[in-house]
């Protein structure tokens, strides 16, 4: 019986011979074509570079924001330290400022501001002593009686009476006297000097310093330099708050108020050698204050009244009450003193100097032991 099936597997086998070859042929590509495989791994291997770079950029960028932000906060931050430094350092600076100008022209004031005057009183008279019990009654008498309700400090040194004085014409802008205006007060050294002949004034005493010697002509010069130039600023100066600043300043300057003290003494000086010629010559009418004066054992003629009274002033000595009454005179002022020590009595209230005219302009003291001196201040 004729099958056919063998051609089928000859067909088939064909078929698998041809597949066979197929196959080699392909392995035989595959083996000889290395062509085509290696541009396509150099393309991705391009690819895969870039992707790198492209991520690396792109980390780096994400990086660099990130410093950038932490660098813009610690700059902040350093600038906010500094700055907090720098407002530390301004602050104690000015702290330190402020102190200095309290201390150079409020604590070294030598006339403080005006403080209650009981209030005053309650604090330094506490005692229960007869003296205390009586400046007590005194200060009442002051606060009831003559309707004065504070007080100003005058520094507790031997000028005492001279600043209290000074101050009261410098700060109610009080003009000068009318011999002052008729006369070039800088040139009195000179005439005392030369035209009068008074070699002697070479041991004028400047108070604490004590200077004597060849020099004190020019000296002197500049004392009255400096009274004539400060009490010309403050009769000009209208406005009462600026005037007593002003005064504020030149008392809390020690050297230059030095000066206007040994000035008046010196005026004081010339007063008496003046009115000695004329006492000698028998010219003219004197007030009664001058023979009080030279009438004394230890101020009988100018040299003595300098030597023994005025170059004691501001070092160990003080105005007496007699040098009150010329201070007055001169200044063409009225001094009323009140001395608490003399209350309920009629040497309470004193007038310095006796004698003096209506249009003369009038200030105040009050003492407690006629030693010191402090200003009465009445203000409704």
């Amino acid at each position: 019986m004729y099958f056919s099936f063998p051609p089928r597997r000859q067909e088939h086998d064909h078929q698998a011979g041809v597949s066979c070859k197929e196959k080699g042929l392909r392995s035989c590509r595959q083996e000889d074509g290395p062509v085509s495989f290696p541009s396509y791994s150099r393309a991705a291997g391009r690819h895969e570079v870039q992707s790198w770079t492209a991520a690396t950029k792109r980390s780096l960028c994400l990086l660099w924001q990130k410093v950038k932000v932490q660098l813009g906060m610690s700059f902040l931050v350093a600038v906010f330290w500094y700055c907090r430094r720098l407002y530390h350092c301004l602050t104690q600076l000015l702290k330190w400022w402020t102190s200095y100008l309290q201390r150079r022209f409020i604590k070294n004031v030598s006339v403080s501001p005006e403080v209650d005057l009981l209030g005053y009183c309650g604090r330094e008279w506490k005692g229960e002593t007869k003296q205390a019990k009586q400046i007590r009654e005194a200060y009442e008498g002051l606060f009831w009686t003559y309707h004065i309700k504070y007080l100003r400090q005058v520094r507790r040194d031997n000028y005492s009476v001279l600043r209290a004085v000074l101050f009261q014409i410098f700060s109610q802008g009080i003009p000068f006297p009318s011999w002052m205006k008729e006369r070039d007060i800088l040139k009195l050294p000179e005439k005392l000097l030369y035209s009068q002949g008074c070699n002697w004034i070479q041991q004028y005493s400047f108070g604490p310093e004590r200077y004597t010697g060849p020099n004190a002509f020019g000296k002197l010069r500049k004392c009255m330099e400096a009274l004539k130039t400060s009490w010309a600023e403050a009769s000009s100066i209208k406005d009462h708050e600026e005037r007593g600043n002003v005064c504020n300043i030149l008392f809390s300057d020690e050297i230059k108020e030095h000066k206007l003290y040994e000035a008046i003494k010196f005026v004081m000086l010339y007063e008496v050698v003046e009115a000695y010629e004329q006492m000698k010559n028998r010219e003219g009418h004197l007030p009664n204050l001058f023979s009080l004066l030279l009438a004394r054992d230890s101020s009988s003629d100018p040299l003595s009244f300098m030597m023994n009274h005025l170059n004691t002033v501001g070092d160990s000595g003080r105005l007496e009450q007699v040098e009150m009454l010329l201070l007055g005179h001169l200044l063409e002022v009225k001094i009323k003193i009140y001395r608490l020590h003399k209350f309920n009595t009629e040497e309470f209230q004193v007038n310095y100097p006796h004698e003096y005219k209506r249009e003369w302009h009038e200030i105040s003291l009050l003492t407690e032991d006629d030693r010191y001196y402090h200003i009465p201040v009445t203000r409704t």
